[in-house]
């Protein structure tokens, strides 16, 4: 059983790397996001408190979102493993999870030139149908695709994702100091293509 952390910046590949790691080991991807969507859709209590923030474009008070994942690191399902992608995001998460005494194993960072990120986020196109993701410079759609059918969600413009980056760098940075000193940090080269970069991880779960 291994417990993991994806830290990194938007665009470091974390969520495709998950996703081979699920296949290929068993484990569980939980994503705060994810989780946040999830319990509105059910209606769940938790889902219902994080709704009326939502609806108000508030963000979700921190303990609202830690409530959710402790729970969810809680199920059986996790017993076999797990993955933590876009939690902690901040110095407060993380010692929550400390608090909650959910322990980790490792830390994994991804480690992208900023101008590679850039390139890879205001590249990603969403399907408006089937809400699978491509990218214009490295993962074209099947042949026969509508254009009109590709959409680039706001965020992955531009201007927008350099925005985001500085969020990244103000809020979730700290964290990479705060895993180094427990000695749980490997940093992860997260350039070149998805399987090479799968090998460094599996390397660095080692």
């Amino acid at each position: 059983m291994t417990k993991l952390i994806f830290l990194g910046p938007p665009g470091a590949g974390k969520g495709t790397i998950s996703q081979r790691l699920v296949k290929r080991q068993g484990m569980v991807q939980i994503s705060a996001g994810d989780l946040l969507r999830e319990a509105v859709k059910k209606q769940t209590p938790l889902g219902m408190k994080a709704k009326a923030y939502m609806e108000k474009g508030e963000l979700v008070p921190d303990q609202l979102v830690i409530d959710l994942m402790v729970e969810r690191i809680r199920q059986p399902d996790c017993k076999q493993g797990f993955i933590l992608d876009g939690f902690p995001r901040t110095l407060a998460q993380a010692e929550a999870l400390k608090k909650n005494r959910i322990e980790v194993d490792k830390v994994v960072n991804f480690l992208v030139a900023e101008d590679i990120l850039i390139r890879r986020l205001s590249g990603r196109r969403m399907h408006r149908i089937t809400g699978e993701i491509f990218n214009i410079h490295t993962l074209l759609p099947p042949p026969g695709t509508k254009e009109a059918d590709l959409i680039q969600r706001p965020d992955d413009k531009p201007e927008a994702v350099k925005k985001r980056l500085e969020v990244y760098k103000t809020d979730t940075m700290p964290l990479i100091d705060f895993y180094n000193q427990e000695g749980r940090l490997v940093n992860v080269d997260g350039e070149g293509d998805s399987e090479v970069v799968l090998g460094r991880v599996l390397k660095a779960m080692q």
